[in-house]
């Protein structure tokens, strides 16, 4: 498949086959291209953790939803084969940053004006989205609860500085029924010329 058309046809898939697991290759394939995101400092602070078991997976949705009843959105999430919990690491960067060839050698987070731990790792995920569509499979991003963070680090052995920037699913479209499409896409995609600006902000792309 060409990059165009991988993009063009991305979207969030929030319902999947649960009896057809992700091969092997296309696990090993969306873990390579994660790890190929670009990265400040090529510092690459991500930590991927991969649940494809069905105990594995079944801890992350009791540790993150809790004891309530799921919604039809989570219940379709959790179908989900595949999930891969993307974490960012911050104290990676502030070593990275405080070497020779940056020396930011108070290792402040304040040097940070945007968390490029938590950019970084957003790009990962999407590079891991973007080959699920390229393989013919469908997958999401969302993210896990603030009240839930410790929870899930405690629930997996993740070290207590790591950061869950977010969660990919991944698996196949179901073959019996449609995926519920979100209602959000009524709103439609906004044009080039309203989110480019061509030299100035009040300047709009013509192009």
């Amino acid at each position: 498949m060409e990059l165009g058309d991988a993009i063009r046809a991305r979207r969030m898939l929030r319902t999947y086959d649960p009896d057809r697991p992700v091969p092997d290759d296309v696990v090993g394939r969306l873990l390579d291209h994660a790890t190929r995101a670009p990265s400040a400092g090529f510092t690459q602070g991500w930590d991927l953790l991969v649940l494809r078991t069905d105990a594995d997976r079944d801890l992350f949705w009791r540790t993150t939803a809790g004891d309530g009843e799921m919604g039809p959105w989570l219940r379709g999430l959790s179908s989900a084969p595949l999930l891969v919990v993307c974490w960012s690491d911050p104290e990676r960067y502030l070593d990275r940053y405080a070497e020779p060839d940056k020396g930011w050698t108070d290792r402040s987070p304040d040097n940070w004006p945007v968390p490029y731990w938590d950019v970084d790792t957003g790009m990962a995920a999407l590079l891991m989205l973007l080959t699920a569509v390229d393989a013919g499979l469908g997958g999401c991003f969302f993210g896990v609860p603030g009240a839930r963070h410790d929870a899930v680090r405690a629930a997996f052995g993740v070290p207590a500085n790591r950061r869950p920037v977010g969660v990919v699913s991944v698996g196949y479209p179901p073959a019996d029924r449609p995926d519920r499409r979100s209602p959000s896409l009524r709103r439609g995609r906004r044009p080039l010329a309203e989110v480019v600006h061509d030299g100035r902000f009040d300047t709009p792309w013509g192009g």
